[in-house]
């Protein structure tokens, strides 16, 4: 049997244009290259390659074996590469910013991205306010936005969009009534994020546009309070779509006003340029990526 190890410096001296060349890029001797060569043709019983101090040519069988001896050079470089991906593992300190609600949807994920990356350590930071990265050190913000976000020297990632969707408590529509058009909603009460934002706009599948002016029940910027207020039968809230939809699987709300949504919220990953290029930062953002399909 011929040595693997022999084919590999043949395919290098091909590769190469001759032993000179790849003796170079090998760091080995030229006459080791040329005695390795000429151990395959006394085993093979046939020979490779007619050379002099001028040339360096494939016979016909050669060019076979090179193609032969190619494959094994590609399948022995991807398991060198398979093992130096595997030995710059992601290590070191990547810190995260994110909001509150998107702190908490990606808790049952962290662990798993933890167990997977021992070397790795994740500082994650939950809060509502808006974070300047670059100027308190973070790694990667994950923002909800409603209009794209502005220009900036960081490097942006969408990776998921969602439809806002009006929902109430099933007590709450069973005492009030269900809505049947937008105007309808100006007899029932609201929870809203802000005083300010006492106007739904809504659309519906064809286009159609609407505003609508419920009365206003409740007031808060963060939204599990409204999910929890909502729930609790205190009147009709929009939410983002993966926000409310185990309540709406399990029945502890309804969708309101089902051919119409309140607009769409898109979730954004957002890094440092620079630090973005660092491998445990792409794995990470990879990570979040996973988690919001």
């Amino acid at each position: 049997m011929i040595d693997a190890s022999d084919l590999l410096l043949f395919a290098h001296a091909v590769d190469s244009g001759g032993f000179a060349a790849a003796a170079r890029r090998l760091n080995l001797p030229k006459s080791t290259l040329s005695k390795r060569l000429a151990t395959l043709e006394a085993r093979l019983g046939a020979r490779l390659v007619q050379r002099n101090s001028r040339s360096f040519v494939l016979t016909e069988l050669g060019r076979e074996v090179y193609e032969h001896a190619r494959a094994v050079l590609i399948e022995v470089e991807g398991a060198e590469a398979a093992v130096r991906r595997r030995l710059a593992e992601p290590s070191g300190t990547v810190r995260l910013t994110a909001a509150i609600p998107t702190v908490q949807a990606l808790a049952p994920h962290l662990p798993r991205l933890a167990a997977t990356y021992p070397k790795l350590r994740l500082v994650v930071h939950a809060s509502d306010r808006f974070v300047d990265l670059i100027q308190e050190g973070f790694d990667i913000a994950v923002r909800s936005h409603f209009a794209p976000l502005p220009d900036s020297e960081l490097v942006q990632r969408r990776v998921r969009s969602q439809p806002i969707l009006l929902v109430a408590a099933p007590g709450y529509l069973a005492e009030r009534g269900t809505p049947a058009q937008p105007a309808d909603l100006a007899e029932h009460d609201g929870l809203l994020v802000a005083p300010a934002a006492g106007a739904w706009r809504l659309r519906d599948g064809a286009g159609t546009e609407a505003v609508a002016v419920p009365r206003c029940r409740m007031v808060a910027d963060e939204s599990t309070v409204l999910l929890q207020a909502a729930t609790a039968g205190l009147g009709i809230v929009p939410l983002p779509e993966r926000l409310c939809r185990v309540h709406l699987d399990r029945g502890a709300l309804t969708q309101v006003l089902p051919g119409w949504t309140a607009g769409e919220v898109t979730t954004t990953i957002l890094t440092p340029a620079r630090r973005g290029l660092l491998p445990a930062v792409r794995t990470v953002v990879e990570f979040l990526a996973e988690c919001a399909d």
